[in-house]
């Protein structure tokens, strides 16, 4: 079994968890060409038997995610998973339309409201500030019209159109980035502080798809460059409106050209494994009709070198074979059958993944 299997990882799953079951699971080596924050969701794609000889092609596939953005909240993580350790006053009523700000009485009013609530709420969502800068936001009351609602939602699509294109992103202290040989997460968790080389980032598009006004939650789609961290993302475009927040919710949607749609959970996976609809996916020649995409299905842009008996003997054996077309990868065959792939250099072809 040689291919990619495109799973869609559910929460409190980590990669390597889902790696490891699907290795038991196929009885096949399983790798990834790169993780998923464990309370992250979405697709997974898992290099199966000699496909894990092509994850290089692979690596550095841009990403697609959707959101979740909680204002007014930070937390150590940049994520639900940490601690609160800032809180600001947001309310988007009031910063994009004329005439919604608070009065002094309403506001007096909120605030004894959740003073009096604050012995109800779970200490972690509450500092000696919680009156300004609980979970529940301070919200005017008064109803918006369409027109309104309109208005909010094209300001912040015009602030989220400033981080379109390339920039510089400092990682979170919570992420897996090795400095001298040590994961960031491990000086966190230490309370020690480390130097952080911002990276070279790219948001090719970003749009707006949701504003809960209440709850004071955007959601928006992004599409990226490999090594684009969200949490940050959502940190700084917390920024630009003048407050704080965190990641409150992320899905994967896109891996390169591997879509969430054509992905399975691991229970979706077992039920194909027990009605051996699997074997199906794999005599499957639809390059998309499925979670399973073979090694020449991957690569079917390439073109294709067919090779005699001899020269597959020397290819197999990594000697170099005479070759007059143009330098690229190529799909090989011996006869009708995929053997592998091939890189074609100055006229000289040699061995690069053999199946």
């Amino acid at each position: 079994m040689d291919g990619i299997i495109l799973i869609n990882k559910e929460k409190e799953w980590t990669s390597h968890d889902v790696v490891a079951k699907v290795k038991k699971m196929l009885n096949v080596k399983v790798g990834h060409t790169g993780t998923l924050d464990p309370n992250a969701t979405g697709v997974l794609p898992l290099l199966l038997g000699n496909a894990t000889k092509i994850s290089k092609y692979l690596i550095n596939h841009d990403k697609e995610y959707v959101a979740e953005l909680k204002l007014g909240i930070k937390t150590d993580t940049a994520d639900g998973e940490g601690n609160i350790i800032e809180e600001k006053y947001i309310n988007l009523q009031e910063k994009f339309l004329e005439g919604k700000k608070l009065s002094k009485t309403d506001e007096e009013s909120l605030k004894n409201s959740l003073i009096k609530s604050e012995k109800e709420m779970p200490s972690k969502s509450w500092t000696k500030r919680g009156w300004a800068m609980s979970n529940k936001s301070l919200t005017n009351n008064k109803e918006i019209t369409s027109n309104e609602n309109k208005k909010i939602k094209e300001e912040l699509q015009k602030i989220l159109n400033t981080f379109v294109g390339k920039s510089l992103q400092t990682p979170p202290m919570y992420s897996a980035i090795k400095v001298n040989g040590k994961k960031l997460y491990e000086y966190a968790r230490e309370n020690k502080e480390i130097n952080i080389k911002p990276r070279e980032i790219e948001i090719y598009n970003i749009k707006l798809l949701n504003i809960d006004l209440k709850e004071n939650i955007i959601t928006f789609k992004v599409s990226c460059s490999k090594g684009t961290y969200i949490r940050t993302l959502c940190e700084n475009i917390a920024e630009k409106l003048d407050t704080c927040g965190y990641m409150k919710e992320l899905q994967r949607t896109q891996v390169g050209d591997f879509r969430i749609e054509d992905s399975i959970t691991i229970n979706q996976l077992e039920e194909k494994i027990r009605s051996k609809e699997i074997l199906n996916s794999l005599n499957s020649n639809d390059d998309r009709s499925n979670c399973f995409i073979t090694i020449e299905q991957l690569f079917s842009n390439c073109n294709e070198i067919r090779l005699n008996a001899e020269q597959v003997n020397k290819f197999l054996n990594g000697v170099k074979i005479n070759n007059s077309k143009l330098d690229g990868i190529y799909r090989i065959y011996s006869e009708n059958n995929f053997i592998g792939l091939g890189i074609n250099k100055e006229k000289k072809l040699k061995r690069d993944v053999i199946i």
